[in-house]
């Protein structure tokens, strides 16, 4: 096991396991609602993690009874306006695109799988950072809210494009319209989450599955995580198109070749991520 450098105020907790990067939100105080420098610091660690051969799928979660409450903006650096100060067209649009959209394309784009263990309360961009993951472990207790409407405003971080996706589009207009709580067994059945476990188990659940990714075929995983998120903006010919080249790439890999010789010998397959 090794660890990286922590944030200077440890609010992100890192370190990395038998190939797996586990990424920590550490406010528990204030329900890991995500500051501007763990955002970054979030986006840091997925690029890392794609870049790192030695890292083959990561976790998010968090300590305490929130997985993250939304948006903290207290002690960000201030929107950039004109000069004299005052907002224009164009200020929040940007502030959105460079802050929100990017922790969410982060995980969407990261070359790893990602697995969300949901620990409690994900609400706002926090239910988000969540269903961006390709895979969901809800505890019990675990509640996914999208609050946005109770305060007066769109959803962002991506949320009008990844709940349809998941639910569809009636479900996700009851959910951004009413903002009402769904609890983790719900969130089951409507298909936000892939399982939910007891809460005590919740980390170990995380650790048997998150392992298995890594000692799966890295890059087919990979392309194949690419294949599914274009598949759902691209008409069939584009999907059959990326498909043949996805597979053409794979079969370069030293993991495709010891899948197709494994068979072939009948044993198991060791792969290595490469």
């Amino acid at each position: 096991m090794t660890d990286t450098p922590q944030a200077p105020d440890s609010s992100v907790l890192h370190r990395t396991d038998n190939g797996v990067s586990w990424i920590t939100l550490n406010r528990p105080e204030a329900m890991n609602a995500v500051t501007w420098s763990q955002r970054e610091r979030i986006i840091a660690l997925l690029a890392d993690a794609s870049a790192d051969p030695a890292v083959r799928a990561v976790v998010i979660t968090a300590t305490g009874k929130g997985f993250c409450a939304g948006a903290d903006l207290r002690g960000a650096p201030a929107p950039t306006h004109a000069p004299g100060g005052d907002r224009i067209a164009g200020d929040v649009a940007r502030m959105i695109r460079l802050g929100a959209q990017r922790l969410i394309t982060a995980v969407l784009d990261c070359e790893k799988p990602v697995l969300a263990a949901v620990n409690g309360t994900a609400a706002g961009i926090g239910a988000h950072l969540a269903l961006a993951c390709d895979l969901v472990l809800a505890a019990e207790s675990a509640r996914f809210i999208e609050v946005f409407v109770r305060r007066g405003l769109v959803p962002d971080g991506g949320g009008a494009y990844l709940l349809p996706r998941l639910v569809g589009p009636q479900r996700a207009k009851e959910l951004m319209f009413f903002g009402d709580a769904v609890p983790a067994a719900e969130a089951e059945r409507l298909g936000l989450v892939n399982r939910v476990v007891p809460d005590a188990e919740l980390a170990e659940c995380a650790r048997e599955w998150a392992e298995r990714l890594a000692q799966g075929p890295t890059r087919a995983i990979a392309l194949a995580k690419q294949l599914v998120n274009a598949s759902l903006d691209g008409d069939r010919a584009a999907a059959l198109a990326a498909e043949a080249t996805a597979q053409e790439i794979n079969m370069t890999t030293a993991d495709a070749a010891e899948g197709v010789a494994s068979f072939v010998e009948r044993r198991t397959p060791k792969y290595r991520g490469r």
